[in-house]
């Protein structure tokens, strides 16, 4: 008996530990801005909006903007933290992937913000318009800077209902940062820019 309480014990305490290793601490606000916005051309930064966390983990805005960028700090459920900067005209389009992924609906938020954007109920911008990808290991922050060592970078251009053919790009993904056009022909169309992650091949 004493063996099967031991274990017992021992099992909670680790259950305990687990849960506290994974649970996340909110980053102040100004750190999460200066994470957010790394994510923007160096430019936009400054004048550009922020949404992050407030201390009970709801998305909130952290800093008014001025120049018609808004840059979003990273989860801080995650480990790995990714922030993004875009123009405010795509961020209809954003806000309602944020909604329905909060309800659960993750899977199938493409196909009903498709069809929203064909009912006129929901607004995607008609020209290019570009969003910029920041990301890096949660550990490996900066709290000076916000920079995250060893980040990666993504750039993604929306073209709705572009082809690729028409565009002079492939339709396949690459490892050599070379653009690619990804949801050829959807309402969501877009052009793919990833500096290689590790070595490229040729």
């Amino acid at each position: 008996m004493k063996n099967i309480a031991s274990l017992a014990i021992a099992f909670v305490a680790l259950i305990f530990t687990t849960n506290a290793q994974q649970a996340k601490q909110i980053l102040p606000a100004d750190l999460q801005i200066k994470i957010a916005t790394q994510a923007a051309p160096a430019e936009f930064r400054a004048e550009a909006k922020v949404y992050g966390y407030d201390q009970n983990g709801k998305l909130v805005t952290l800093r008014e903007g001025k120049n018609g960028y808004i840059c979003l700090a990273p989860d801080y459920k995650m480990s790995m933290y990714y922030a993004y900067c875009y123009p405010e005209s795509l961020e209809p389009f954003m806000a309602r992937g944020r909604e329905l992924t909060e309800q659960g609906k993750r899977k199938e938020r493409d196909k009903i913000r498709e069809q929203e954007f064909k009912d006129g109920k929901l607004s995607i911008p008609q020209t290019p318009t570009t969003l910029y990808g920041y990301w890096g290991n949660s550990q490996n922050v900066d709290a000076t800077t916000g920079e995250i060592k060893d980040a990666k970078r993504r750039y993604v251009i929306y073209i709705p209902y572009a082809k690729a053919a028409d565009l002079g790009l492939s339709n396949k993904s690459n490892n050599i940062g070379m653009p690619w056009l990804m949801d050829e022909g959807s309402y969501k169309a877009h052009i793919m820019i990833t500096p290689p992650l590790d070595d490229h091949k040729h």
